[in-house]
């Protein structure tokens, strides 16, 4: 009985403890399926703390306008953590040109899950 007992207690603490959440992407800026002007900055906001030195993210130019063939050209920048811990920002070298763009992501917060995703916009 004694041992049952432990074995319904254990279960319980187990059950108790909320499982560990995976970051989850909650808003960029350019939002993704946007169409904005020029900007020299994209910024995702997590929803919890990121491991910096784990986390990154890349811009891609994916279509020129005129230009029906170009293809994919990775956008030259640094992504680095803002002081909140859960936006990482990626400073480019210099404004976007006028085309489609592709950002993708690969952070990893505190639970060590490593996320990936990606979104698109467009720059006018």
């Amino acid at each position: 009985m004694r041992s049952t007992l432990s074995v319904l207690a254990a279960a319980a603490v187990i059950v108790a403890v909320p499982a560990a959440a995976h970051p989850k992407l909650l808003s960029s800026t350019p939002a993704a399926g946007a169409t904005v002007k020029s900007t020299a900055k994209v910024e995702l906001r997590f929803s919890e703390r990121l491991v910096a030195r784990l986390s990154s993210a890349q811009v891609v130019m994916t279509g020129m306008p005129g230009m029906a063939d170009h293809p994919p050209m990775p956008v030259q920048g640094r992504a680095a953590m803002a002081a909140d811990g859960k936006t990482l920002v990626v400073t480019l070298a210099r404004p976007l040109a006028a085309g489609s763009y592709k950002v993708t992501y690969q952070v990893v917060s505190a639970d060590t899950h490593k996320i990936e995703g990606g979104f698109d916009f467009t720059v006018r």
